[in-house]
């Protein structure tokens, strides 16, 4: 039998979150907090859930912490009930704001086709892995701008689809990568190089593409932390890329791309994890039955 949270229950939106990294330092940091328990964050839903023992004394705290890592925040569950979908999302709602999120989706989702395109190319498994974090990014931007004004049961099934997907596609790399390590073909390292460097490019502009729509400090500095994991990801490709070309061996492609493909599995995780949680909370099926 699960034991209830004890406390009162506290919900926010949150937005500056692009994967489910971002969710789970959110909830890394508030859990550390007194008085503080149950603290969930989706990236399905874009909300957070917590019980405090002492809303007026630990609420500020948490809006501080959440904030100083680089998140916007607004208290929804006074203004509307787990679910409705009403609660109105200022930042998310500005037209420049969304042309800004089309530009990223079509960076994203584009050279996340081109890389997977010179990965299979050059023969690198390194390439391949780097552009799943370019489709997930892009996806899940995808489905914050589809998901404006729907109810939390339909964000939450869209976002398990996705999480299934992406599921899918980085359990493909993994049974490639590791039938690479039977074979040992070794990648072009050139193309490995030019293609991890445009990555690199593609990053950055894109969250020069989203500063200007951030609103504060802190959720600039979100925007380049999110960017410098991405692009933390891409120099390790482009440095395995050296180390194929130099040791003339495969294995360094092969290590990032097993890295990287890690990493993306357990975000996809991350993402089924919330969509299910959020299914629960709102009390619907995965899959509505079709009305007769």
């Amino acid at each position: 039998m699960t034991q209830r949270p004890a406390g009162e229950r506290a919900q926010y939106r949150v937005t500056g979150m692009d994967c489910g990294d971002c969710a789970a330092k959110i909830e890394a940091g508030v859990r550390k907090l007194e008085g503080v328990d149950d603290v969930r964050v989706s990236i399905a839903s874009e909300l957070m859930t917590l019980h405090v023992d002492d809303r007026e004394r630990r609420l500020p705290e948490v809006e501080r912490t959440v904030q100083g890592l680089g998140y916007h925040l607004e208290r929804i569950d006074a203004a509307a009930p787990m679910g409705s979908g009403e609660a109105k999302d200022t930042v998310r709602s500005d037209p420049g704001y969304r042309r800004a999120l089309w530009i990223v989706v079509l960076l994203n989702v584009g050279y996340g086709l081109v890389e997977i395109g010179a990965g299979l190319f050059g023969r690198s498994q390194a390439l391949q892995a780097d552009a799943l974090d370019f489709f997930g990014d892009g996806l899940i931007t995808f489905l914050g701008l589809l998901a404006i004004g729907w109810s939390l049961a339909w964000r939450a099934r869209a976002a398990l689809i996705q999480g299934i997907f992406l599921a899918v596609l980085g359990l493909g790399v993994l049974v490639s990568t590791t039938y690479r390590v039977l074979v040992l073909n070794e990648p072009n390292a050139e193309i490995m190089g030019v293609f991890g460097a445009i990555a690199l490019v593609v990053n950055v502009i894109a969250a020069i593409v989203l500063i200007p729509h951030r609103a504060g400090d802190a959720n600039a500095r979100a925007v380049w932390l999110f960017s410098r994991n991405d692009a933390l990801g891409n120099l390790a490709v482009v440095i395995a890329a050296g180390l194929v070309f130099w040791m003339r061996t495969p294995w360094p492609d092969l290590v990032v791309a097993f890295v990287i493909a890690g990493l993306f599995l357990q975000s996809a995780s991350s993402i089924i994890r919330h969509a299910r949680a959020d299914l629960r909370d709102a009390g619907a099926d995965p899959l509505p039955a079709p009305r007769p």
